[in-house]
Formats: structure tokens, C-alpha cells, sequence
């Protein structure tokens, strides 16, 4: 499936690939690759509540910023959320940007061998194969809980209305 007008780059429209997922929604399975090559599958976290911030390269300013954040926010957020970061980055450069930026509250993953996640929850560009500007918030049932596309891939997301959304979703956990 491929969607149109949901998202553009400098203004230019790109094309979205994969479901429009809906709050309320089961979440996707997905495969992606943290620093050290290992495979790592969305059932490795069942169970528990994930935020999910989706980037387009950790070598963007804005990418940058946004895993910093949510690297600064993870322990402001009530205990047991999954926080993770993916994009499309090789393992071997997010290792060195999250080793030179301290990110170390965060898990941050690799969409670059499958494009699994960007697949599943219809974020991967076409163009480019990149993931859309993105965050997710999934319950500990997997139930999609809330859900942020930036329309404009080289803007920031909401950190406000996400982290907002994460604590009153998850406080009670």
C-alpha cells in the first residue's frame, strides 16, 4: 500500500509505504537490528508499554535533537516504557552518534536490513528509504495508543503532546 500527501521533504511530497495504522489498533510486528548487528523483534518487548521515536538519519540536526530529547526525557517517563529510536542508519553509525552524544537511556535500533518496522507501520519513503519523522506509543496489550506522522520530515515532533501522552497513557504502570 502506498500513501501520498501524508508527508513531505523541503515541501516536496514523498510517498509513504505500508499500512495507515489507527489508535486503538494492534501494533505490527517488526524485525530491526541494534548496535551490535543483532536481531531484535518487536515480541522481545511483549508485554511491555513502548514509545517509539522514528527518525530519518541520527546524522540530521533534527534527528539528532529528537533522540537527545527523548534520551534526556526516558527517565522522566513512568518505569517500564520501552523507550526506543529507529531509522534506517547503519548499526555501526548509530553506535558512534549515541557513544559521542551519551545516548545511553534509549535503545536504539536499525531499520536498514528489512525495513521491517518502516514496512509494518507505514512510515518507509519510498524515495529514499528512510523512515518518516514518527513516534508511537504502544501499551503493554499492544494496543497503538497514540500516533504522530510529521508532515513535514524536516520538522520536530511534538515533544510535548508526546511525552504528555506517554505520561497519562502509562502512569498507572
Amino acid at each position: 500500500m502506498e500513501r501520498k500527501d501524508v508527508v513531505k521533504l523541503k515541501g516536496g511530497p514523498v510517498t509513504l509505504t505500508g499500512p495507515e495504522l489507527k489508535i486503538g489498533g494492534s501494533a505490527p510486528d517488526f524485525t530491526v537490528v541494534d548496535r551490535n548487528l543483532k536481531e531484535v523483534s518487536s515480541k522481545d518487548f511483549a508485554g511491555q508499554a513502548k514509545l517509539i521515536s522514528v527518525a530519518l538519519s541520527l546524522d540530521t540536526p533534527v534527528c539528532d535533537s529528537q533522540a537527545r530529547k527523548f534520551n534526556e526525557e526516558a527517565l522522566s517517563l513512568p518505569s517500564g516504557i520501552a523507550v526506543m529510536n529507529i531509522t534506517m542508519d547503519l548499526p555501526f553509525a548509530i553506535s558512534r552518534f549515541c557513544e559521542t552524544a551519551g545516548i545511553e537511556r534509549i535503545r536504539t535500533f536499525s531499520d536498514y536490513r528489512y525495513a521491517s518496522f518502516g514496512k509494518a507501520y507505514g512510515v518507509l519513503i519510498k524515495e529514499l528509504r528512510l523512515l518518516a519523522r514518527s513516534v508511537f506509543l504502544i501499551d503493554a496489550d499492544n494496543k497503538i495508543r497514540y500516533i504522530e506522522i510529521v508532515p513535514e520530515a524536516t520538522r520536530n515532533v511534538d515533544f510535548g503532546a508526546a511525552l504528555q501522552a506517554a505520561n497519562r497513557l502509562f502512569a498507572k504502570r
